[in-house]
């Protein structure tokens, strides 16, 4: 386990939301503050559309740190997200293993930008 995806579980550890964990996890990589962080991801707790807030929080890093190629970053995330974790992106078919989630999303996008 990677230094960014121990520092999100143990986020999520510390009752951070979902959302929070990862994207406070990799904060500096994208030139916020972990506080920014917090404020960003807070719409994304609990999913947004569907969507799995830590899912969603990884996402948001790639496409400040890729913006012209995000959507293809995006759709390289989710597919390994989706062979990791239960076949889905979605909160509703994910929720009841949330650290499981966390562990994963921060896992592949360190992965993806180190």
């Amino acid at each position: 386990m990677g230094v960014r995806t121990e520092n999100a579980v143990n986020n999520h550890k510390s009752f951070h939301t979902c959302s929070g964990s990862v994207l406070e996890a990799f904060a500096d990589v994208i030139g916020i503050s972990e506080i920014e962080a917090r404020t960003i991801s807070g719409p994304f707790a609990g999913g947004r559309m569907g969507k799995c807030g830590a899912v969603l929080s990884a996402e948001y890093v790639l496409r400040n740190l890729y913006p012209d190629e995000a959507d293809d970053k995006i759709a390289e995330y989710e597919e390994r997200f989706k062979a990791a974790d239960k076949g889905s992106v979605m909160c509703s078919d994910l929720r009841g293993n949330c650290r499981a989630c966390v562990t994963d999303a921060a896992k592949i996008l360190e992965e993806m930008v180190g």
